[in-house]
């Protein structure tokens, strides 16, 4: 049995910059932080007296005789990529909804294959994970999904993380005092909006858009930097909402589906309480809603979104790691 914790991330600057249409022309940079939130990949060898081969449990339950006929796009990928011959279980349980912002669906991919590989009695480096993952996403999956995610879930941590032309991934660490990050945290308030969405078919016209929106993106970008320099710095870490606030509205010009009016509305009844600012979480469409308040503002924001989720959180600095590992019980027949 062998059993991997994945976990999820929050976006705060640089999206879209992270698309491999963008970057592999202009560079791209995001920040922000895998949070204490997990996906759980558990795997092991299925006994041959069965009718079918392999066992898929996600939101459904799978059972089939070929790896071709697996509907899961994710789970067919990785295992006709890693050449598994011999019938598998693969269990899926999660701390938060799916298709929601919060990069599940590349932390699943993560988790999959770093069990995988484990399984095979082999460790992947952090890049080899990560570089897997985003090829087997964006090129076997054909998933229309950036590069941000299946890093985050790869290394965990608070993190600037870059893009270079040539697909090279560069991870800088966010240091600062405990008390500045404490002071960070304390201002931020995670809501999910009651709806789950198709992130790719959101991003795909958000790709399509690219060159349409190099003014946007480009700025964006260059958010990162003041993000970091604000975080980092002596000064009133309150500027922070108000960058979020300018760059949720270039977000949701980059496609007509980011912010549909039902956003909107839940986004302006959390500024009138007295949000400084906020995005959605991910593509957009729906899911997580981040959002910035400042303490003594926190409580009527929280009124003026009852009946919405509300999600406590910290940062993970450990990334996808193997939290089960008893090869022995892989039972040979």
């Amino acid at each position: 049995m062998i059993i991997t914790r994945t976990p999820f991330r929050v976006s705060l600057f640089g999206g879209g910059s992270d698309y491999p249409a963008w970057y592999r022309q202009h560079g791209g940079a995001v920040v922000g932080f895998a949070i204490n939130k997990y996906c759980y990949i558990s795997l092991r060898r299925l006994p041959p007296f069965f009718e079918h081969k392999h066992r898929i449990i996600y939101s459904v339950i799978e059972n089939v005789t070929r790896i071709e006929d697996i509907q899961h796009p994710s789970v067919r990928a990785v295992l006709s990529e890693c050449g598994i011959t011999e019938g598998l279980e693969i269990h899926h349980d999660g701390d938060l909804p799916a298709r929601s912002g919060l990069g599940s669906s590349s932390a699943f991919t993560v988790g999959l294959l770093k069990a995988i590989h484990a399984y095979r009695g082999h460790m992947l480096s952090h890049q080899e994970l990560a570089h897997e993952a985003i090829r087997i996403e964006q090129e076997v999956v054909g998933e229309a999904v950036g590069s941000q995610d299946q890093t985050w879930a790869t290394f965990g941590g608070f993190n600037r993380i870059r893009f270079g032309r040539d697909d090279e991934i560069e991870i800088d660490p966010v240091i600062v005092p405990k008390a500045r990050k404490s002071e960070l945290l304390s201002r931020l308030v995670l809501c999910f909006t009651n709806v789950r969405r198709v992130a790719a078919t959101i991003a795909q016209e958000q790709i399509a858009n690219l060159p349409r929106s190099e003014r946007q993106v480009t700025r964006m970008t260059e958010m990162v930097d003041e993000a970091l320099a604000i975080i980092g710095g002596t000064g009133p870490i309150d500027d922070l909402g108000d960058l979020l606030h300018e760059s949720w509205m270039l977000k949701r010009s980059l496609a007509s589906s980011v912010s549909p009016p039902f956003v909107d509305e839940l986004y302006q009844r959390a500024r009138d309480a007295g949000a400084r600012g906020g995005k959605l979480l991910g593509a957009g469409g729906g899911g997580f809603m981040l959002l910035f308040v400042e303490p003594e503002r926190r409580q009527a924001v929280e009124r003026a979104l009852e009946g919405f989720i509300k999600v406590d959180f910290d940062i993970d600095y450990h990334g996808s790691t193997v939290v089960v590992y008893d090869p022995d019980d892989q039972v040979s027949f």
